[in-house]
């Protein structure tokens, strides 16, 4: 069978590492958004603010589409936006990533984001952002995965599950980030900006 398996979410939330290794068991076609971007020239510039490329949506919406269909294996796509640039009819499952904003904030500040750049995400991460996106954009098939605390094994073991479906897709409501925050006494220092 052919799937076509979107993995979502924000920056350092390991959608890249995860996706790459959940293709190579799956025996599928890797497709990382900003990579197929820049070799497709589907780019409109570049936000010199986020440090990040401009994607012109609709040729990548339009290019992927054919890249999918023409695909003979199944395809495994990678980006934050991957939701709303994949065809919702061409899509099997969307996988969003979630991982506790604690956690997030050590990733990325070892990764050396800018304080505007990780509480940005930081915050999109908090407002369920990718998720909202991923259910407005791709119908039906949304699982949201908590992978903090977990080794990339298994979270790909965890995506497998699900995809088997030998383990419940649960959209929406298995994390809340704001209300864990709030118990903590942390809002402040998470959402900022």
């Amino acid at each position: 069978m052919k799937y076509v398996i979107l993995v979502v979410g924000t920056p350092c939330v390991g959608k890249t590492t995860l996706a790459k290794q959940f293709a190579k068991r799956l025996d599928a076609f890797y497709v990382n958004l900003t990579d197929y971007a820049k070799q497709n020239s589907l780019t409109l510039g570049e936000d010199t603010e986020r440090n990040t490329l401009i994607v012109d949506e609709e040729k990548m919406r339009q290019a992927l589409a054919v890249t999918i269909s023409q695909s003979v294996c199944s395809v495994v796509v990678d980006g934050h936006f991957a939701a709303s640039v994949v065809p919702d009819g061409l899509s099997s499952c969307v996988f969003v990533l979630r991982r506790n904003p604690v956690e997030l904030k050590e990733y990325m500040q070892k990764e050396g984001f800018s304080e505007a750049k990780m509480f940005e995400n930081l915050s999109a991460e908090i407002l369920d952002v990718c998720l909202v996106e991923a259910l407005q954009t791709q119908t039906g098939k949304v699982c949201e995965v908590d992978v903090t605390g977990k080794s990339v094994e298994q979270s790909v073991d965890e995506l497998f599950s699900i995809l088997l479906g030998e383990r419940e897709c649960f959209c929406g409501g298995v994390v809340d980030w704001l209300d864990f925050l709030e118990r903590e006494v942390l809002t402040e220092q998470y959402l900022k900006g």
